[in-house]
């Protein structure tokens, strides 16, 4: 029988946390993306600093930082890792219109990065929403995906574009 690819069920099909303590310590790096569509006169309000609760930008990066630091608080399985960096992009995009969100998150580590990027640009989008939802309580969430991870047993992958 082949082995089960889905780490995170034993053999009865029970959730676990995978034992990751044989696993060499290599760097791993993963890079997620989101955006968050907007009606354009509340992309204006973002960019044009007009919010009313301050810095959208600046408050979704910490928020995204913080948020990749907090992963293995909020998913259940996740490992609590030795995270090495964490940069987020915030680029508006009038085509959208909206936010394209990405996050990059390194560690020299045991295990990958992926999750801790994927919450990063999740929280980072749910925090722009929070702070212009007054204004703007249509927006969309989207294109949440991990673009690239590399390092560990897998080796690299990346999205195709």
């Amino acid at each position: 029988m082949a082995e089960n690819p889905l780490t995170h069920f034993d053999a009865a099909g029970h959730a676990h946390m995978v034992d990751v303590s044989a696993k060499p310590v290599t760097a791993r790096i993963a890079t997620a993306r989101a955006a968050i569509k907007m009606a354009p006169e509340t992309l204006a309000t973002i960019t044009d600093g007009r919010a009313a609760k301050g810095d959208v930008l600046g408050v979704a990066r910490l928020a995204g930082i913080m948020a990749a630091k907090k992963t293995a608080d909020l998913i259940p399985l996740c490992h609590p890792l030795p995270i090495t960096k964490v940069a987020i992009d915030l680029t508006p995009d009038p085509t959208i219109p909206g936010i394209i969100i990405e996050a990059t998150v390194k560690t020299g580590g045991q295990t990958g990065v992926e999750m801790e990027a994927l919450t990063a640009v999740s929280v980072a989008a749910l925090t722009i929403y929070d702070m212009v939802k007054a204004i703007d309580k249509a927006m969309e969430i989207t294109s949440t995906k991990l673009i690239l991870k590399d390092g560990g047993k897998s080796g690299r992958y990346e999205a195709a574009p």
